[in-house]
């Protein structure tokens, strides 16, 4: 490992005499492949020998053909497939010790000690005793005179990292597991479509997701589309909720809705452990309303189709952290899990995940569901709380009054889960017993005066709506200062709620420098980042980045097929973010690009050759296809148009060029169940500061607040939401090119060039340390803590 001012690189780790096996077990999920591509590349990268184990467990104990070497183009384009190329099967063998003992044969004929399992708990576990078991088994291979003493004593131990994949979600230690957010896609791009028929014929339609043991699709995919009900394994309802449920459903159709969704987890039961079917909710439906009510079970279909951007890079990361883990690991370390927290990856012993995983079945086979929900972790608890905060509305007679007045706007350009933002604002505010008003067009809207109240209902709806329903504007507000003030002072406005992009930071900027002329100025701000260039200061992520990304992703696969079978071909593709090159790098890295270019990282006519030299050295071999992207303002002079024709010259007699811009493409269409869910909970966790704010600053009858912290940014940060004030942030932020001085992404571009088999400096500093896995008490003050 090289060492330079404390940063760790790993160009000096070497895998050389080292053999990997990657295996996928249990049941599979979309990502799957990213991860064994990641593996394999970067095991042969460091010069590892990397083998195929076919068929999980099962594999490995036939041997023979199922364990095979791998190649570095025996992974090429199945970063886009979903399930598993090198097969999974349930194994009753490995369950038992002969069944091991073959195992270890197989894997010492072929000099394996290293092992990467990318599984489910059960899978993980078995991995785990097959470890501990280990020189028993070598013991006895000798005994039997299978293998010799040397080999014995060569082969002594076997390290073993997990990578957890199932679409349940349903492993404690990490935020998310690699195939839950494809499978989210598949439920989301089907309640989209549900909720046009449903209307349609005013029907009620129960949904039933995967899930018998975890309710984290059900409850997410509840959240994301403002489900009316939803039903977990881990929080039965309470007695008596058929009357509660249908009291909902015909006060929801009351408002004037012409449908209603009800989403079920295949495992729901009730307090006393009886199970709940999406049959029994329509026949309670049915028989108790009235309503025209069917039933829809997306069964498989939510294991199936292409991952999402967020599985691919997830997997991507998970699989290079996992060589990684393999290389540095000795005789005593514990087997660990690889997985992600905020946005970082970090290493966890496998045995205390899965050991918090089984306690949260224990908790609820002796019916402690609130412990169960808190064992599932911080991000399961406050989807939860978040969803009873926006689908059940109080009565008027048990909501407070707060007599203040919270005024919501959308600045910049539109950002796929603006909305769901919006929605999420007015309802919380609602809750908390705030009037919320509604300002069209950005701050232009809010000089010319149009500002409305919005209500409850208003917003019924909107969480699956892309664009901004409120209308959008570019225009910065001081050279309106003085008509704001006066639309601030007419409508009595208390507090302000501004989602947007880099125009909104700017906003918040000059309505601060105005407070010293105008006291109307003087209330609780906060910002919400919104935008597809992901380029505020003060946040890693922004609302609308991870659709964008999608859009990328999916043209990207189109456009690498669409040249399959035809003659070698390179495409240079065009994608947005003004001087940010978030979504060149990480899209890159999501559809496997060759080469991204950025303006953060400046490049010159050299490497441009090296780049073409590099694709024309693959092209040789059975690749076909290559991939470029270019970030839009990325260099003056070397343009798209120069890129490709760059590209058409040098490659002639080897590959031709193609060129696409993928324009406003990357703007438009529904919000991602990611961006749903983040614009929901960092809306929500807006509106609450906001409250605080509201009751800390009321002095003599109004609202006064002048202070730094009374104007922030609520942004994500590693692996936590912080509440940072405007003025601070100053410092951090470029404003010439629009961008933030530090990004964290530029430490993935490394992996995407590991992947396309260039030498490379990549810094580990970050990864190496093991984790523990930590059980949150959360006090009152910190339970909004993290999203």
């Amino acid at each position: 490992m090289a060492q330079t001012d404390n940063k760790k690189f790993f160009e000096n780790l070497t895998g050389a005499g080292k053999a990997i096996a990657v295996l996928t077990s249990g049941g599979d999920a979309q990502g799957m492949n990213a991860a064994v591509r990641a593996v394999v590349r970067m095991g042969i990268y460091v010069g590892a020998k990397v083998y195929f184990v076919h068929e999980g467990y099962q594999g490995m104990v036939d041997g023979g053909d199922n364990i095979k070497e791998a190649t570095w183009e025996s992974v090429s384009s199945m970063l886009q497939m979903g399930g598993t190329v090198i097969g999974s099967a349930r194994c009753k063998d490995f369950r038992t010790r002969e069944g091991r003992l073959k195992a270890a044969h197989n894997l010492v004929q072929r000099g394996i000690t290293n092992l990467c399992v990318i599984g489910g708990d059960g899978s993980l576990t078995g991995a785990n005793l097959f470890r501990e078991e280990w020189s028993g088994l070598l013991a006895e291979l000798v005994e039997q005179g299978l293998i010799d003493e040397d080999a014995a004593q060569k082969y002594s131990a076997l390290h073993i990292v997990g990578m957890v994949g199932s679409i349940d979600n349903d492993f404690c230690g990490t935020d998310m597991t690699i195939g839950t957010d494809s499978a989210l896609h598949r439920i989301i791009e089907v309640v989209d479509a549900i909720m046009t028929t449903a209307q349609s014929h005013q029907r009620t339609f129960v949904l039933e997701v995967m899930g018998r043991h975890c309710g984290y699709l059900a409850l997410v995919s509840a959240l994301a589309c403002g489900a009316d009900w939803v039903l977990i394994p881990e929080m039965p309802p309470e007695d008596g909720w058929e009357e509660k449920m249908c009291q909902k459903l015909s006060a929801t159709r009351s408002r004037g809705s012409r449908l209603n969704i009800i989403i079920v987890a295949e495992g729901a039961i009730d307090r006393h452990g009886k199970a709940i079917t999406s049959s029994i909710v329509k026949d309670l439906v049915v028989q108790r309303l009235g309503f025209d009510t069917r039933v829809t079970i997306l069964g498989h279909v939510q294991r199936g189709g292409t991952p999402s951007a967020f599985d691919r890079i997830l997997a991507s990361r998970m699989g290079v952290e996992a060589v990684l883990a393999l290389l540095e690991t000795t005789a005593n370390t514990p087997a660990c899990v690889v997985s992600l927290r905020g946005n970082q990856s970090v290493r966890l012993p496998l045995m205390e995940c899965v050991q918090m995983t089984q306690e949260v079945q224990k908790a609820m086979d002796e019916k402690r569901f609130e412990e169960a929900v808190r064992l599932r972790g911080r991000s399961f608890e406050n989807n939860l709380r978040t969803y009873k905060l926006l689908a059940h509305r109080k009565p008027e007679s048990e909501l407070p009054h707060s007599n203040f007045n919270v005024a919501v706007l959308n600045v910049g350009a539109p950002a796929a889960g603006m909305n769901a933002a919006v929605r999420s604002a007015v309802r919380v505010g609602i809750s908390e017993g705030h009037k919320m008003f509604a300002v069209s067009d950005g701050f232009e809207g809010f000089y010319k005066g149009q500002i409305k109240e919005i209500k409850w209902a208003d917003v019924g709806g909107w969480t699956g709506q892309g664009g901004s329903l409120l209308g959008t504007k570019r225009t910065l507000p001081a050279k309106h200062i003085d008509k704001i003030a006066e639309q601030m002072r007419m409508n009595n406005i208390n507090a302000l709620l501004v989602i947007g992009g880099f125009e909104a930071f700017l906003g918040i900027m000059e309505l601060l420098a105005a407070r010293g002329t105008y006291e109307e100025l003087c209330v609780p701000m906060v910002m919400v980042p919104a935008t597809v260039s992901n380029n505020v200061p003060g946040s890693d992520l922004s609302i609308g980045a991870d659709t964008a990304l999608n859009a990328i992703t999916d043209t990207c696969d189109r456009i690498k097929q669409s040249a399959s079978g035809t003659k070698r071909r390179v495409f240079i593709i065009e994608t947005m973010g003004g001087y940010c090159g978030y979504l060149a790098s990480v899209g890159g890295l999501a559809a496997g690009a060759d080469a991204a270019y950025i303006f953060e990282e400046s490049f010159d006519i050299r490497d441009l050759q090296s780049n073409v030299e590099h694709l024309t050295e693959k092209m040789k071999t059975s690749i076909q296809r290559g991939l470029v992207l270019r970030n839009e303002n990325s260099n003056e002079n070397y343009t798209t148009d120069f890129i490709y024709q760059l590209y058409s010259e040098e490659g002639k007699g080897v590959f031709d060029c193609r060129k696409n811009v993928l324009g406003h493409m990357q703007q438009g269409g529904a919000p991602s169940p990611f961006d749903r869910n983040f614009g929901t909970k960092i809306a929500a966790k807006a509106m609450q500061w906001i409250t605080k704010k509201l009751n800390d600053s009321y002095r003599k009858g109004r609202v006064f607040a002048n202070t730094e912290d009374s104007a922030c940014l609520l942004g994500m940060r590693r692996r936590a939401m912080v509440f940072q004030p405007v003025v601070q942030l100053k410092d951090e932020t470029d404003f010439v090119h629009r961008i933030p001085k530090e990004q964290w992404w530029l430490k993935l571009r490394p992996l995407m060039k590991i992947l396309a088999k260039y030498k490379t400096s990549y810094d580990v500093s970050d990864s190496g340390q093991m984790e523990h896995v930590v059980l949150n008490r959360p006090k009152e003050s910190e339970a909004m803590a993290a999203i």
